[in-house]
């Protein structure tokens, strides 16, 4: 009871001293709404507004059926170009995508033959390119399917397929921009956070009071941890509900609660790393240094941006020592697919895991460096 008495004040003060620093306070406000936000609305991985252009050499029904196809909001409205005029329009960047539909490509179709269009892409733009290319492949598909139903013809296909996008209908990227940037600010807040902590603390020479009072380093070190980690805790919820839920009217399909027990655990150990890195830099610039690359290595491969399954085989097996990993599949599964409890708890073990060893390590370093300010 005296361990979690004095944990309990020493939290107090942790957090009396955030209050009072008013830049790092308005920095967490910042980042769980305007970033947010920004991140969401303004990293668009869609096609939006391409520019395309047509070579039209069938003059048909079905060459102009495609041609209106491909409308705003994913394209301009396509420009009918000549042949000799495509090469230099696409070396002078003027257009994203040409599609060339050759003479009797209706007819050939009708006859049961096997007629090609040739798509030209400027890759330079390489998402846009990806993506853009199978757009406009599923747009002449639909329009063929649907010509040769309008002719009976379709029956005598070998195959139809039916697409039905699960978890996002609409592919929308606002919805996944939106919850992975949370993550991302609770990984860079709860690092930041309680690494600032550590060494204000140095600097201010406050560290030499709590040398002479009769408390423990483990209840200085877990006083840090809990109470920055409230701090950000709170902060995700409200970001979660008010900016993520309110603004971006993204669904939360899953529990908020177990989501926000998953982030109690990513924040024990992200908050123990945090007071690791603290006890190794010895100025605050030397935090941002080391806590920087941390920080970036943690969420490029953390499967937030790209998928750990394309990952190499070594470097998959590795990531799996890595907390961010599995918080990103914990927010995926609970808020995107309404996973419960059974299907994530391996994953909740493993970022338990990762805590208590975080947390012992850094303590030991604590201890260390209190004893050399001793």
């Amino acid at each position: 009871m005296r361990w979690l008495r004095n944990v309990w004040h020493l939290g107090r003060k942790e957090i009396a001293s955030l209050g009072r620093d008013t830049v790092l306070f308005l920095f967490l406000v910042y980042s769980f709404t305007f970033t947010v936000y920004s991140e969401a609305t303004g990293i668009d991985i869609e096609v939006r507004d391409a520019s395309i252009a047509i070579v039209d050499g069938d003059h048909s029904t079905l060459s102009r059926s495609i041609s209106a196809a491909l409308r705003p909001p994913w394209f301009r409205p396509p420009v009918l170009i000549d042949r000799a005029d495509l090469d230099p329009a696409m070396d002078s960047g003027r257009f994203s995508f040409a599609l060339e539909i050759p003479p009797g490509f209706e007819a050939d179709l009708l006859r049961g033959l096997q007629p090609e269009l040739r798509l030209d892409v400027d890759a330079t733009a390489m998402s846009q390119a990806g993506i853009g290319d199978s757009y406009i492949q599923r747009i002449v598909l639909d329009e063929v399917l649907a010509f040769l139903k309008s002719r009976g013809i379709e029956a005598d296909l070998p195959i139809g397929i039916v697409v039905r996008a699960w978890f996002n209908p609409n592919l929308d990227s606002i919805w996944q921009n939106s919850l992975m940037s949370v993550v991302e600010q609770i990984t860079l807040l709860s690092i930041l956070l309680v690494g600032a902590a550590v060494i204000r603390e140095r600097e201010h020479g406050t560290i030499e009071h709590l040398l002479v009072m009769p408390v423990r380093a483990s209840e200085i070190a877990m006083a840090k941890v809990a109470a920055n980690g409230l701090v950000v805790l709170v902060a995700t919820a409200m970001s979660l509900m008010l900016v993520v839920r309110g603004v971006l009217t993204v669904p939360i399909a899953g529990s908020v609660p177990l989501f926000l027990s998953g982030v109690l655990l990513y924040l024990f150990a992200m908050n123990s790393l945090g007071i690791l890195l603290a006890t190794i830099a010895n100025s605050m610039p030397q935090f941002g240094l080391l806590a920087t690359p941390v920080f970036l290595v943690l969420i490029m491969l953390s499967g937030a941006n790209s998928p750990i399954e394309s990952m190499p085989p070594p470097l998959r097996l590795l990531l799996q020592g890595s907390p961010t990993v599995h918080f990103v599949d914990i927010t995926n599964a609970v808020l995107f697919r309404g996973a419960g409890i059974g299907v994530v708890w391996p994953q909740f073990l493993a970022l338990a895991a990762f805590g208590m060893v975080a947390f012992m390590v850094a303590l030991a370093r604590f201890r260390g460096m209190l004893a050399r300010q001793g």
